[in-house]
């Protein structure tokens, strides 16, 4: 598997969300936001957490305008795979490739200590390696983590099984408990907590593996 990880201004996620994939046995392909294209033959789009130009405006709205936005953007239109964590999350959000918004935590402060998260779905190819069910401990580093969508929105989201994470004990407000959701195709995920930080043992735990092991026997066998 071939993977891209993008930075921005700001961006202090990219080299653990780089450090994810090659554990899992990926080759990384570091791109900066400037860069207009993608690299040939790549299989998936990571987008990492930090506070991409400051966080001004809105999370993620200057990233979602940057040069590479529209190569990521077209990336997806052709079925590619994107995953977006914390940061990126919101980018993805407002770059409309994913439905809702992350708005201000409900409790007013930034948040960072590990969570316990429900797999709500295993029928995607990031979340192909737990069980439904199945509760992992993510670390989160937010201030503005808390999911918000429309009811018809949410509707959409709960009858076609795009919710791939629950919190346990919600953190932040997020609607439906939701700490992470699905594109329409399957094929783009964007959550709140950091899985590429919960890969070894002297971190706290290994929990995030499973994902980034999932994708990469998916793209093998593709």
């Amino acid at each position: 598997m071939k993977a891209a990880v993008i930075t921005f201004p700001g961006s202090n996620c990219d080299r653990d969300l780089a450090l994810g994939f090659e554990k899992a046995g990926a080759e990384v392909i570091r791109v900066w936001h400037k860069d207009t294209e993608l690299p040939a033959g790549i299989d998936i789009v990571g987008v990492p957490g930090g506070f991409s130009y400051g966080d001004y405006l809105r999370c993620g709205a200057i990233a979602a305008q940057s040069p590479v936005g529209r190569a990521i953007a077209d990336f997806a239109g052709k079925g590619g795979y994107v995953i977006g964590i914390c940061n990126g999350f919101q980018i993805l959000t407002e770059m409309g490739l994913l439905p809702g918004a992350l708005m201000r935590n409900a409790g007013l402060k930034y948040i960072c200590k590990p969570v316990t998260l429900r797999v709500a779905t295993a029928d995607s190819a990031f979340t192909a390696g737990y069980a439904k069910g199945d509760e992992v401990t993510f670390p989160i580093a937010h201030h503005d983590g808390n999911y918000t969508i429309d009811a018809e929105g949410l509707a959409a989201l709960e009858a076609e099984d795009r919710v791939a994470f629950r919190y346990a004990q919600n953190p932040n407000g997020s609607m439906a408990d939701i700490a992470g959701v699905l594109s329409g195709n399957r094929r783009v995920l964007g959550m709140m907590p950091h899985p590429e930080r919960a890969m070894e043992n002297a971190l706290g735990g290994t929990d995030g593996s499973a994902l980034f092991r999932a994708l990469t026997g998916m793209m093998a066998q593709a």
